[in-house]
């Protein structure tokens, strides 16, 4: 069935792997590679294709015709949901975090495009949204629907994240990633095997939280105890949509050398990082870094940058 619909969203799951140029790698004699998951698909970029592939298949094989998620108002992941939900005819229900702001910004209008019913709720009701009570109402209100976590992060996300690394054809010593809800790098580490490093930048201040929530994917999903990852609080540039002008020239900077387009949320705060490490000398001389490009320049539609 997966590659029933990979076929169906023309889905290319061979992206590029581009090697970076940049001086301080030259003189670090660190090579870097970029894997570009953004070039995956115009609309379930990066990671998103790959954390709603395997639920979409269970929505399907389960005949519903609903599908029902949660984001904020610059959701990748509301964003991809609602793309799937139109090229699949399934309804597709956002429950949005935070109250309705006339015009719609980009990613909502592409939503509500879709064919997404965007219902908002308060950030204090959105807090328990994972709640028993909470969801029975949902169900109440809205019928029967298949259930699609905020971020699209549950077992089957990484599942289909752990797919990412099988196309990684490269000898390396590290594979890094953003993390927002650690569902794509749970599946990171799960398909390495504990083979190698892997590494998260949180784009979340005050992130600790992560790591348990990371161990628990891993453990629901393999069973198993990984000690080869490390979550890395430093480059959050003050919490989730926050950037400043330090990471926009780097950006800048970054997307001009090397043709690749990034944005301030995910991947900018992710190279940024690496970058920031391989200066302080965190990593050692002929190391090879994989980082991740987790899709999302949607989002840039939205900044005013």
């Amino acid at each position: 069935m997966v590659e029933q619909l990979t076929k169906l969203f023309c889905v290319n799951e061979n992206t590029p792997l581009e090697k970076i140029s940049d001086p301080l790698l030259d003189q670090s004699e660190i090579n870097l590679f970029i894997k570009r998951e953004d070039l995956n698909h115009p609309y379930l970029s990066g990671n998103k294709w790959h954390k709603l592939k395997y639920n979409l298949v269970g929505a399907l094989d389960k005949n519903y015709d609903t599908i029902l998620t949660f984001g904020g108002a610059y959701s990748n992941h509301i964003y991809a949901a609602a793309a799937a939900g139109k090229v699949l005819n399934l309804r597709a229900i956002g429950i949005i975090r935070g109250e309705v702001h006339l015009p719609l910004n980009p990613t909502l209008k592409f939503a509500e495009e879709c064919g997404m019913e965007l219902h908002y709720i308060d950030r204090t009701a959105y807090r328990d949204k994972t709640g028993k009570e909470f969801i029975q109402s949902l169900r109440k209100r809205f019928g029967r629907f298949y259930l699609i976590p905020e971020g699209g992060t549950n077992e089957l996300a990484v599942k289909g994240c752990s797919d990412i690394v099988k196309n990684i054809n490269i000898d390396y010593d590290y594979l890094c990633c953003a993390c927002g809800t650690g569902g794509t790098f749970a599946g990171l580490v799960t398909g390495l095997n504990g083979k190698k490093n892997a590494l998260a930048f949180s784009i979340l201040k005050g992130a600790d939280f992560l790591t348990a929530d990371i161990s628990r994917n891993l453990k629901k999903y393999s069973g198993k105890i990984y000690s080869n990852w490390e979550l890395i609080l430093d480059y959050h540039f003050g919490g989730y949509a926050k950037y400043n002008n330090e990471l926009l020239t780097f950006m800048k900077n970054f997307s001009r050398v090397n043709n690749v387009p990034v944005e301030p949320i995910y991947t900018g705060k992710l190279l940024f990082g690496i970058f920031d490490m391989i200066r302080k000398k965190k990593f050692n001389k002929g190391d090879t870094i994989v980082a991740i490009h987790t899709g999302g320049l949607q989002g840039l539609d939205g900044l005013a940058l």
